[in-house]
């Protein structure tokens, strides 16, 4: 049974939560312990929140090993880090600590820097919001793209990974739903990269797919 797409609005809520890191190892200490919504935050929350410093690098951590510790190999290894190759914020977070602790291991003088320039850690908090608005076929769809916010890709594109049981995407899951016509169309989806870019180049590219698939009329 087919059934409409909810479309849902959201703010990422930014929490401080005292935690914070002068050197590399306190770091490497912080992640072991901190939040998941503080890894959540620190390498999705930027898509929601523009970032004006180092705009280059995807996540906060490479960032801040860029910026404040002056680390450029240890920025580089942390900004090619995937979070949605992870099967969650806890595998995500084993990956930050082996490569903190690779650099460790390689570098003699510990990286550290002054107080005013700390990393300091934010858990976020996603809110939603329902827009009263339902979809029921993919001309619908097709038409309320362009109109959609940035909330409300993020929160279809972005958080559907932590709620959805494939980590996937809530447009693919709904697309695929309407039968064997539009599988492909849900793979069109599903191959799209929702970290190294935009919210607004992402909603560009979900229209752009969506504007030129021919569903199949032999199926």
């Amino acid at each position: 049974m087919e059934y409409p797409f909810e479309l849902k609005d959201c703010a990422l809520i930014a929490i401080a939560t005292g935690e914070k890191a002068q050197t590399l190892r306190e770091l490497r200490d912080r992640l072991t312990t901190t939040h998941q919504g503080c890894i959540y935050y620190h390498f999705w929350g930027g898509l929601l929140e523009a970032r004006f410093d180092d705009p280059e690098f995807q996540n906060d951590f490479a960032a801040w090993a860029w910026r404040s510790l002056h680390d450029a190999p240890l920025a580089e290894r942390l900004a090619i880090i995937d979070p949605k190759n992870y099967e969650n914020m806890d595998a995500l977070r084993r990956e930050l600590i082996e490569v903190i602790e690779e650099r460790l291991d390689e570098s003699e003088l510990l990286p550290w820097t002054r107080a005013g320039n700390q990393f300091r850690f934010i858990r976020s908090q996603v809110v939603v919001f329902d827009t009263k608005i339902r979809i029921h076929t993919i001309e619908e769809l097709k038409e309320a793209i362009p109109r959609m916010s940035q909330g409300s890709v993020f929160y279809h594109f972005i958080d559907a990974r932590r709620r959805t049981e494939k980590r996937g995407n809530d447009f693919s899951e709904w697309v695929v739903q309407l039968g064997e016509p539009y599988e492909a169309l849900a793979n069109q989806i599903r191959a799209i990269d929702p970290y190294f870019t935009s919210l607004s180049e992402l909603k560009e590219e979900l229209e752009k797919v969506i504007a030129g698939f021919k569903p199949r009329e032999d199926a």
